[in-house]
């Protein structure tokens, strides 16, 4: 299928007028020159401070959840082709994607080791009930997958040491629903991986995941003030922010990197740097603003 020609010529930073209707960019994810995002079921890529948009993927199957590797050079995705979900792995300039796992089940990319060395993935490859998937990690180079040693998990990120997992036990009963407060709201928890012991990110029965941890936070997104939105843990002093004040459209996926947290809202996608606290638009004719 070829691509829409409305992002063959798109200038993600300065062909979009705030009056063209959104572009459905979702799952971004954020290196320090580059930005990832998936559109129509394939990958593409975008300069960080804006530019032409370019096709990275177009195979005959749906790639999803695109992840930066540390150093930027290769992007970790879930590709789904000849009716399998798998981890794949792409250079970040193009070329053929590499297939690293190859169980039946399907496996879910959820982020990288620090080295770069490993993949974090989610399948329940090894569970006895539906719907209740456990994590692996798989080097980059093809092995067999290795186990972390938690009973579930449905998202999660390294702490930068990779001493630690932030990481969200139990899926997301209803992804579309607002307000949702019956008895799946989703927690995150930080793990300690050579103990296993279990910190809990306070909240009150709220919806909290896509957990990213840069430095001594972890961010993540949460409806527990209203539309969903940015927050961040500190894992030192324990205390929860509210990074980004929302009272517009929920924030549906971000994607961290270095010194900025990419998101998705409706459609288009907004970059924000936690140092500045300042959140950028990036579509023509929205400015920037202090949050």
């Amino acid at each position: 299928m070829r691509p829409p020609l409305i992002l063959t010529a798109l200038l993600l930073g300065s062909a979009a007028a705030d009056s063209n209707p959104p572009l459905l960019l979702q799952k971004p994810t954020l290196s320090k020159t580059q930005i990832a995002f998936v559109y129509a079921g394939d990958l593409w890529t975008v300069p960080r401070e804006g530019g032409e948009a370019r096709h990275l993927t177009n195979g005959p199957g749906r790639e999803d959840n695109p992840v930066f590797s540390p150093d930027g050079s290769t992007l970790a995705f879930t590709g789904e082709y000849d009716g399998n979900v798998d981890v794949y792995t792409v250079p970040a300039a193009g070329g053929v994607p590499k297939r690293l796992t190859w169980h039946p089940a399907p496996d879910v990319v959820l982020g990288w080791y620090p080295d770069g060395k490993k993949i974090l993935f989610s399948s329940n490859r090894e569970s006895t009930a539906p719907g209740v998937p456990q994590m692996f990690t798989v080097d980059v180079d093809g092995s067999f997958p290795e186990k972390i040693p938690l009973p579930w998990g449905w998202e999660a990120a390294y702490s930068p040491d990779g001493a630690r997992l932030a990481y969200v036990p139990m899926r997301r009963a209803f992804s579309v629903w607002k307000q949702y407060r019956g008895g799946d709201t989703t927690p995150i928890w930080l793990a300690n991986l050579s103990t296993s012991n279990v910190e809990k990110v306070p909240r009150s029965n709220s919806n909290d995941y896509n957990p990213m941890w840069i430095g001594n936070k972890v961010y993540f997104l949460s409806d527990r003030n209203g539309p969903v939105t940015l927050f961040s843990y500190d894992a030192r002093s324990r205390q929860v922010k509210e990074e980004i004040k929302n009272t517009g459209l929920d924030f549906k996926s971000a994607g961290a990197g270095p010194d900025g947290i990419v998101i998705e809202q409706f459609g288009t996608l907004f970059l924000f740097e936690p140092g500045r606290n300042l959140l950028r638009s990036l579509r023509r004719g929205r400015r920037n603003r202090r949050i």
